[in-house]
């Protein structure tokens, strides 16, 4: 118990990961396998002999082996098998190279983004208030994304009571997702860079006085020579994804209808954002977008792009001239990186700054970036979800033997009940992280930076192997949701 007018300070956690009921290790599918399987073994039994009954066994223990064995990932031997697979079918048809540019196979010499952006597009519109703000549009799933780029104030030197009152606000935008028509996803990014001062040198050059004292013009000079040494540019983007159906089945809305109807909204999002610690929050255009993606895949391109003085930078020449993606890796242009998904949300309660480390500039490595991905389910869905989901925990609790984490699972379910029927908001979420450096012989040095970092977080990270270009691209602020476009199901992986 905590003394009169002592301060204590606030946690948070109770995130679960929810689990189809099932026997043991296996999930929903696995269950329905293996007793499907018991049945025919007895019916073989019964009507055919021992010997028939053997073999039926023995095809159901081969097909659930791959189900049972898991990683400490949670990752089992089927989703292991099929994701070589598939990366070797892929390798083998040279679906992990891609150049673009005069000697490359696009139309007219252009620099179109790759993979899972190769038919995006970004177009500029206006907003309620006159203001512009770029869409990006991906066709195939029918995604329009915009980008709001924030001045994050950061926690240096404030209140702990400031700092909680951020992080509920910011649970309150998050919840409020829930009830924004068409919104389909969100994220995240924080991005970490060196800085280079051209920024500080355009903005000092643009406002000196002709005729200033020679003293105050020599302190600017050397402020702007040597602030940049050794100093980091911190840049924070939020996207906002919409559908343009309304609803599942629905036609789609045309481009014009859906930047009048983003366009009436976004104000209202970013000014309820002031109160996150976001600072302001302004749309980016879609020039800036694509200045943003270029840097992505062409860290040698920020000098250019700063010091280019608002020359324009078509969408069609955003991309990299050259990508080749490795198991383990992703060398676009310049860079050379690796990203990593969150396998598992910290265990327990944890304070607010449990992140600062993950995305705060790091000497080992080029340019971080961190990506939360945000999925909100609408509240008649997630009554529904936290409802099926406490019935599945009961489920996994079986009489005197019962685990003390499937019993910490039950209380967590039912506290998530309470607190969706009392209005919280209920999200998806997961992170992504990727480290950029300039060579291949760096990439040792940001990746043991990474392994040091996350357990500092409490989050458990998995080098996202054969998909470092889908997963690359999905931690850019551009809208990827990467469940939309899985070929399996979400029923199916959802039962594994």
């Amino acid at each position: 118990m905590a003394a009169a007018g002592e301060q204590v300070e606030r946690t948070y956690g109770n995130w679960r990961k929810p689990r189809t009921p099932g026997i043991g290790k296996l999930g929903l599918l696995g269950t329905l396998i293996l007793m499907g399987g018991m049945v025919a073994t007895i019916m073989s039994m019964m009507f055919f002999g021992p010997l028939a009954a053997f073999v039926v066994a023995a095809v159901v223990a081969a097909v659930l082996t791959p189900l049972l064995i898991q990683d400490r990932h949670g990752r089992t031997a089927l989703q292991a098998a099929t994701a070589r697979i598939a990366w070797w079918r892929g390798r083998s048809a040279g679906q992990h190279l891609y150049r673009s540019g005069p000697l490359g196979i696009k139309a007219r010499g252009s620099c179109r983004l790759p993979g899972l952006l190769a038919a995006s597009q970004a177009v500029d519109a206006n907003d309620s208030y006159g203001q512009p703000f770029g869409m990006v549009i991906l066709p195939q799933v029918g995604h329009y994304t915009v980008v709001l780029e924030c001045g994050a104030d950061g926690a240096s030197l404030v209140d702990s009571d400031q700092i909680d009152t951020w992080v509920a606000h910011w649970g309150q935008w998050l919840a409020a997702l829930s009830v924004e028509p068409g919104l389909v996803a969100a994220s995240v990014t924080i991005e970490t860079a060196p800085d280079l001062g051209h920024r500080l040198h355009s903005e000092v050059n643009a406002n000196l006085d002709p005729d200033a004292p020679d003293l105050a013009r020599q302190v600017l000079e050397e402020i702007v020579e040597h602030y940049p040494a050794g100093s980091a540019q911190v840049s924070t983007r939020i996207a906002l994804t919409y559908a343009a159906a309304a609803r599942p089945g629905a036609k789609r809305r045309s481009t014009p209808e859906m930047a009048r109807e983003i366009g009436a909204r976004l104000p209202g999002l970013s000014r309820n954002l002031a109160m996150t610690g976001a600072g302001t929050a302004r749309a980016m255009t879609a020039q800036q977008i694509a200045e943003a993606v270029r840097v992505a895949f062409d860290p040698a391109a920020q000098a250019l792009l700063d010091a280019s003085h608002g020359e324009t930078l078509d969408w069609s020449d955003a991309g990299p001239v050259a990508t080749q993606e490795h198991w383990d890796r992703y060398i676009h242009d310049s860079g050379v990186s690796i990203t990593w998904g969150m396998s598992e949300a910290p265990r327990g309660e944890v304070l607010s700054n449990v992140l600062a480390g993950l995305v705060s500039p790091h000497a080992d490595i080029s340019r971080k970036r961190v990506t939360l991905l945000y999925r909100p389910y609408d509240p008649g869905t997630a009554a529904t979800l936290v409802e099926r989901d406490r019935k599945d925990a009961r489920f996994r609790i079986t009489g005197d033997r019962t685990a003390a984490r499937d019993a910490i699972a039950v209380a967590a379910a039912d506290q998530t009940a309470r607190e969706e029927a009392k209005g919280a908001g209920l999200v998806r979420f997961s992170m992504l992280v990727t480290a950029t450096v300039r060579s291949a012989d760096a990439l040792p040095a940001a990746a043991a930076a990474i392994d040091t970092l996350a357990p500092a977080a409490r989050v458990q990270l998995r080098r996202m192997y054969g998909s470092q270009a889908a997963a690359f691209t999905a931690a850019l602020p551009l809208g990827v949701v990467l469940p939309d476009h899985l070929q399996v199901p979400a029923v199916i992986r959802e039962a594994l």
